[in-house]
């Protein structure tokens, strides 16, 4: 089996969106669309008590390639699909641009690419991997924030933009500090470490 993902060292990203404006560029993604959001997670302790005792820091949100994907389960045209690899892709020729998959998703990170008719998302930069390259974001991630493997190996065999593994390269963290966005029955893959600071990717 195997299970493609990206991991986000949340304590090490600077929300510089280099990751952000990288896939724009590699996958022509349209003005006003993303396929991978950074958002500004603030959470002052205590209801502002203990200013300047604050969690920061930044999240990036693309398609978690899930397990059990719903935007699949609601295609009525089957573009939609799960492949061998664990990734959610789309097929153009059999998107219709009804919609459906982009209602269903629960992370809001699908939109329909008007000019085309055809819902677009993060592909985890398929083509590039398929010649054994990183996907754009992880390998322009200056901060060595972002890492890419295959979840069935473990976290601490994901690569990064020079090369590291993740298990070698970034602080050490326990299995309390690895967390996932909300799963409602959908088996998000992404993964984020979080030290040291309060985990909001679940609200």
């Amino acid at each position: 089996m195997t299970q493609y993902a990206i991991v986000t060292d949340v304590n090490r990203c600077v929300g510089c969106l280099a990751c952000s404006v990288a896939c724009k560029v590699v996958n022509n993604v349209p003005v006003g669309a993303f396929w991978n959001k950074t958002l500004r997670i603030t959470n002052p302790s205590d209801g502002s008590q203990n200013w300047p005792d604050v969690d920061n820091y930044y999240l990036t949100v693309s398609c978690q390639h899930c397990a059990d994907p719903e935007c699949v389960r609601v295609c009525p045209t089957g573009a939609s699909r799960k492949l061998e690899d664990g990734t959610v892709q789309i097929d153009k020729s059999k998107c219709i641009g009804c919609q459906f998959c982009a209602m269903a998703c629960p992370y809001n990170v699908r939109y329909l690419n008007e000019e085309e008719g055809v819902v677009e998302k993060c592909t985890l930069c398929e083509q590039k991997v398929a010649q054994g390259e990183l996907p754009q974001c992880v390998s322009q991630c200056g901060g060595m924030a972002r890492w890419f493997g295959d979840l069935d190996e473990g976290i601490e065999s994901f690569k990064g933009a020079r090369g590291e593994t993740l298990g070698d390269f970034c602080e050490p963290f326990d299995e309390a500090d690895v967390h996932a966005l909300p799963d409602v029955g959908n088996g998000p893959e992404g993964r984020f470490i979080l030290r040291r600071m309060t985990w909001k990717g679940g609200e």
